[in-house]
């Protein structure tokens, strides 16, 4: 169960660091070229998008990286990152994806306790 958490997060995470990198990019794009009315417009949650698009992916990532030995912290940075990626970016075609498999991957992270050691996390 780890090592699929570890897969479904390392997927969602570089997922996510693709669509933050490309909401990353437009808004300094906008700013920085100015707006074209009808085409090309600043968001109105700036910091949020920008906040999000760093923290988020970086939070999959490391939760990913983390589920093998840490199982309860790495479900919980994973699912972390869910919530970040949705309070920054919403629901929409290119995040559903990501946030689907960093969810699937933080559930599975939390329920992973006891089948590959003696011992449970909680």
């Amino acid at each position: 169960m780890r090592n699929a958490a570890l897969i479904l997060g390392l997927i969602g995470g570089l997922m996510g660091l693709l669509v933050g990198l490309a909401s990353y990019g437009y808004t300094s794009a906008v700013e920085t070229f100015g707006e074209v009315e009808g085409l090309f417009e600043q968001v109105t949650r700036l910091e949020a998008i920008r906040a999000a698009s760093v923290i988020a992916p970086i939070l999959a990532l490391a939760g990913a990286g983390m589920v093998k030995v840490r199982a309860l912290w790495g479900g919980l940075l994973l699912l972390a990152s869910v919530a970040g990626m949705y309070l920054g970016f919403g629901l929409g075609f290119f995040t559903l994806f990501p946030m689907t498999f960093c969810a699937v991957a933080g559930i599975i992270a939390l329920a992973a306790g006891q089948p590959d050691e003696p011992k449970a996390h909680f």
